[in-house]
C-alpha cells in the first residue's frame, strides 16, 4: 500500500536537502514532489521550466522537471514531481484547487492542504513523497531528521493572525517587518 507523507520547511535549502537525502536512501523522483519559495524565483521566469537549471544552480537534476511555476494565490516557485505537475495543471486552469487540490488528491487531509499551500505562499518549501509501507519508516526518519515545520504550532500561529485557510485570492504575502 502507498501512502503520501508530506513536511514542510521554512527554507528551500532544507527542502533541497531532504530531497537528496530521500534520493540517497532509494526513493525514486517518482515519488517525490517538491514545491517551494527560493528567493532566486520571480514572476519574470516562471513557465520556464526546465530552463531553470541554471537560475536555481544545485537544485538542477534533484528531480526530473524541476522548474518555475506560478500557483494562484502563491506566485512563483520552484517545484518537481508528480504534485508539482497537477499544481501547474491548475495553474493552467487544467485542474481545479492549485496546490491544494494536489495535495487532497494525492491524499492529504484538506485542512493540512490549506496549510501546507499556505506555507509555500508565506515562502516555505513542501516536500510529498508516496512511500510504501516498507519505506515509510525511513522516510519519515529522513523528513523529520531535518527539523521541518512543527505544523500545529505554526497553524495556530496562522490562526492567531486571523487565517482560517488557502485563498488563491489572497495579495502576495508579505513578511512583518520585526
Amino acid at each position: 500500500m502507498t501512502q503520501t507523507i508530506t513536511r514542510s520547511y521554512d527554507t528551500y535549502q532544507q527542502a533541497e536537502s531532504v530531497v537528496r537525502k530521500l534520493k540517497d536512501a532509494g526513493v525514486a523522483d517518482s515519488d517525490i514532489s517538491l514545491v517551494g519559495r527560493h528567493a532566486d524565483a520571480d514572476e519574470s521566469h516562471a513557465g520556464e521550466g526546465a530552463g531553470v537549471g541554471g537560475l536555481i544552480g544545485g537544485a538542477a537534476g534533484l528531480l526530473a522537471g524541476l522548474g518555475l511555476i506560478a500557483i494562484p494565490g502563491i506566485g512563483p516557485v520552484v517545484a518537481a514531481g508528480w504534485l508539482a505537475a497537477t499544481a501547474a495543471g491548475a495553474a493552467t486552469g487544467a485542474v481545479a484547487g492549485g496546490l491544494v487540490g494536489a495535495l487532497t488528491g494525492s491524499g492529504v487531509d484538506e485542512n493540512d492542504a490549506h496549510y501546507f499551500a499556505e506555507t509555500v505562499r508565506r515562502g516555505g518549501s513542501v516536500v510529498a513523497v508516496r512511500a510504501t509501507d516498507e519505506q515509510a519508516p525511513t522516510v519519515v526518519a529522513i523528513m523529520d531528521g531535518a527539523t521541518p515545520i512543527n505544523t500545529i504550532d505554526r497553524r495556530a500561529a496562522y490562526e492567531r493572525e486571523g487565517w482560517t485557510e488557502f485563498d488563491p485570492e489572497a495579495p502576495p504575502y508579505v513578511r512583518p517587518s520585526i
